[in-house]
């Protein structure tokens, strides 16, 4: 198999043509880029190299089966844009599998996305009303997310009900600033009958390492809680306020 120098002089002219595909595609169908560059890169290229190797603009996301192209047409393999991308990928998931080829939809909440975790995670500023939102539908939130989350209930952004589901014991060891009520895991089920008035509104559990809050995460919503979050990696991962007691 010939191998191809991405800085030749034919492999630019073919990552040319690539871009110009990529642009007939999207007009034809409606579609968008990807909002991070190097997704986009990544594929355009793929697809370039694929095209000079191949003669055909094969997924590069995938391994291309067959030597001969004989072999390779009767493997079936995707040619972008590929058929499991239009009939099933792009409607369901807004995006095909590489990510190139997009819905402005998915596009844009990508970006809202991006923004969200730059907050999050560098603390440049604090988040605005629709972005807390956002945020607060993640069914997984890491310590950061919580932390900016709580900020957002002091300011009257977002409501939601803070539940820890470890024991009585480690909730005096520690617990997050802001936490409602517990509700131990040994006595869930009795438990959270007490709070079925809050089946309608946001609740975030968490425990030690996430473990456990992801089992009550799955058993409210099968009692009919209807948006459950959880701290992903336990309070061990909040680098928030801690209060003994």
């Amino acid at each position: 198999m010939q191998q191809v120098d991405m800085n030749s002089p034919e492999f630019q002219a073919e990552l040319e043509k690539t871009w110009s595909f990529v642009e007939k595609v999207n007009k034809q169908f409606g579609f968008v880029q990807h909002p991070q560059e190097d997704v986009n890169e990544g594929v355009a290229m793929g697809l370039a190299r694929n095209k000079l190797m191949y003669g055909k603009r094969y997924c590069p996301c995938f391994m291309v089966i067959g030597e001969t192209k004989e072999e390779q047409k009767a493997a079936d393999n995707r040619i972008c844009p590929c058929t499991p991308a239009l009939e099933k990928e792009i409607p369901e998931d807004g995006k095909c599998h590489c990510g190139i080829f997009c819905t402005p939809e998915y596009a844009k909440g990508e970006q809202q996305n991006s923004e969200i975790e730059e907050v999050v995670h560098q603390h440049s500023r604090g988040l605005t009303q629709e972005e807390a939102v956002v945020l607060l539908a993640k069914e997984q939130l890491d310590g950061d997310e919580l932390e900016a989350l709580i900020e957002a209930r002091m300011l009257k952004m977002v409501e939601f009900f803070l539940l820890d589901v470890r024991e009585l014991m480690e909730y005096k060891m520690g617990h997050i600033v802001g936490t409602d009520a517990l509700v131990p895991t040994s006595q869930f089920y009795g438990e959270i009958e007490n709070h079925s008035d809050k089946k309608a509104q946001p609740i975030i559990v968490y425990c030690h390492t996430g473990s456990r809050s992801l089992q009550v995460q799955h058993a409210m919503k099968s009692l009919g809680f209807k948006q459950v979050g959880n701290l992903r990696y336990g309070i061990i991962s909040y680098g928030g306020a801690i209060q003994k007691g």
